[in-house]
């Protein structure tokens, strides 16, 4: 891929096994699909037009090939994913209750994505991009944690914009007290956070999220979007907030859905070339156009299954 990338992203790339049935006996019959939060959120941000890169690790397996294969030919710039010959690709699991309601099992004890190392980071991608996102699963284990600072540690250096989504997920932690702590860790380095209903009481003790303010606006943090599910989206600058409902639709897999979301708001901050500095200066207009938008895209989204594949063009939008 030529030419600057406008957002690259660090962790985990992986095979989500979607539940698609359940037998007689209670065993799902399950479907694969190229998964992973942060490529999730890459292949948004490429369905829309952007150029994008990705950080991270697979193994040297059936799979592995097949995911980079699929962020080839979802435009996301390859040349930081390491393959792995020690390692199994990591795979995930999703179940749904009768709500349509998630459920994660993972293998991985140790799965590749965790296996990534500082000194295997391609920095060039770093230099060429514009904002650099990560999450928590990259946060979960060495040596991939301290790559994952390290990279997030180098991109602030350079002045990039930093988003953090930490997208919970509970099975993989030693402990909540160890979750709860690394976000809190972390959080103040990024410059957007995203973060979910689901999430806000563990991480902040409220499920208000007026109230939690306070303790989500700190450090670096200039933009938080709280994501609701079928209820809407919030935005909340320390001058401004907003608020735009979800279109009504029948979700068939909200996998991926929360990463659509931040990739396609963060797409319309790209285009309009909104750095760090104009954050806090957002109004409530704009912001209430910006979580419309990207509630649109969501709703497409979750009307078909897997993550990555699932997002819509910009032509789509339009349509």
């Amino acid at each position: 891929m030529n030419g600057k990338i406008d957002v690259a992203a660090i962790g985990e790339v992986l095979i989500d096994f979607a539940q698609e049935s359940v037998d007689a006996l209670g065993y799902p019959t399950m479907a694969a699909h190229p998964g992973g939060a942060p490529c999730n959120f890459l292949a948004a941000l490429s369905a829309l037009g952007m150029k994008t890169a990705f950080l991270g690790k697979v193994g040297e397996d059936d799979f592995g090939l097949m995911l980079r294969h699929t962020l080839d030919a979802a435009g996301i710039d390859t040349r930081g994913l390491i393959s792995d010959p020690d390692v199994f690709t990591t795979l995930a699991f999703v179940r749904f209750d009768e709500n349509r309601d998630r459920s994660f099992s993972f293998a991985r004890k140790p799965g590749a994505d965790t296996r990534l190392r500082s000194d295997e980071l391609d920095l060039t991608v770093i230099d060429e991009c514009r904002m650099l996102h990560f999450g928590t699963l990259s946060l979960t284990d060495e040596p991939a944690r301290s790559a994952t600072q390290a990279a997030v540690e180098y991109a602030r250096r350079r002045g990039k914009l930093i988003s953090f989504d930490p997208n919970l997920r509970f099975p993989l932690w030693p402990d909540r007290d160890m979750l709860r702590g690394t976000v809190l860790q972390f959080l103040p380095l990024s410059n957007i956070l995203k973060i979910s209903d689901e999430e806000l009481e563990f991480l902040t003790g409220t499920a208000d999220i007026e109230s939690a303010l306070p303790q989500l606006l700190v450090g670096d943090v200039q933009l938080v979007l709280y994501t609701c599910g079928s209820k809407g989206a919030r935005a909340y600058t320390r001058t401004a907030s907003a608020h735009a409902r979800s279109p009504k639709v029948t979700a068939v897999d909200t996998t991926g859905a929360g990463d659509g979301f931040i990739g396609s708001f963060l797409w319309q901050l790209q285009r309009d070339g909104v750095t760090a500095a104009e954050l806090p200066k957002l109004s409530r207009k704009r912001l209430t156009e910006y979580l419309a938008f990207s509630n649109r895209f969501c709703a497409i989204s979750v009307q078909h299954h897997g993550a990555l594949d699932s997002y819509p063009t910009l032509a789509q939008m339009e349509q």
